[in-house]
């Protein structure tokens, strides 16, 4: 049975959600590279200190939604039915986020505000690359579990470097197209184009694997 958090808990991560919400909006408004932490601290009302036991890095604070977002992926990839194959149970998942309006697969003002924050700081966009090797890695260790290979299977950092690279593009073109027309529903749909597109594609050239057919045991 699941519990709610205690009373010390829900504090944390209402100080954790405060500091995130004064760092994105200064980062939004002046740029990431211009803000310090001592200011997000003081705008946050809370000590330096602090600020880093939530946020192990100033990059961290705008990429607070990155560790739900990959343990997202990575349940979907784990926890698949077994009926269904890898490469399509991903595809399905980026149909179900953008249905549930998930912030990280979102299109409107304050998702190009984030984009367009990443474009003006190196930092950000080293930290971007960072995270998408990170996710390529993990999620080629999830699909190899979710049927029963071993962590270096080829086939399965292969399919995790082709999907997530494939996600990248949808998700910028989205954006993109986004930007000059304002259309939301519009954005959305180029995403899962894209994301159907390349995840055909990815399964096709995957066919005879385990990672582009259903499991041969199931």
């Amino acid at each position: 049975m699941s519990t709610l958090p205690d009373r010390r808990t829900r504090k944390r991560l209402a100080t954790r959600q405060r500091i995130s919400d004064v760092a994105t909006r200064l980062f939004f408004e002046r740029g990431f590279d211009h803000v310090t932490v001592d200011e997000i601290a003081d705008a946050a009302d809370v000590g330096r200190m602090t600020v880093f036991n939530h946020f192990p890095r100033k990059e961290d604070m705008f990429f607070d939604q990155d560790p739900e977002a990959r343990q997202v992926v990575l349940d979907a990839a784990r926890n698949r039915d077994p009926h269904v194959a890898p490469i399509v149970a991903l595809r399905l998942l980026a149909h179900r986020l953008v249905a549930e309006e998930r912030p990280y697969i979102r299109f409107g003002d304050e998702s190009s505000h984030f984009v367009e924050t990443i474009a003006a700081s190196d930092a950000l966009k080293a930290r971007a690359r960072a995270i998408r090797d990170e996710m390529v890695n993990s999620l080629a260790h999830a699909l190899a579990a979710s049927v029963d290979q071993p962590a270096d299977d080829i086939d399965a950092h292969l399919a995790a470097s082709l999907l997530l690279a494939a996600w990248t593009v949808a998700f910028a073109q989205a954006h993109q197209d986004f930007r000059k027309n304002g259309a939301a529903k519009l954005a959305k749909e180029k995403f899962l184009s894209i994301v159907d597109k390349a995840s055909t594609g990815i399964e096709t050239a995957l066919r005879d694997t385990l990672y582009g057919a259903i499991d041969r045991d199931s």
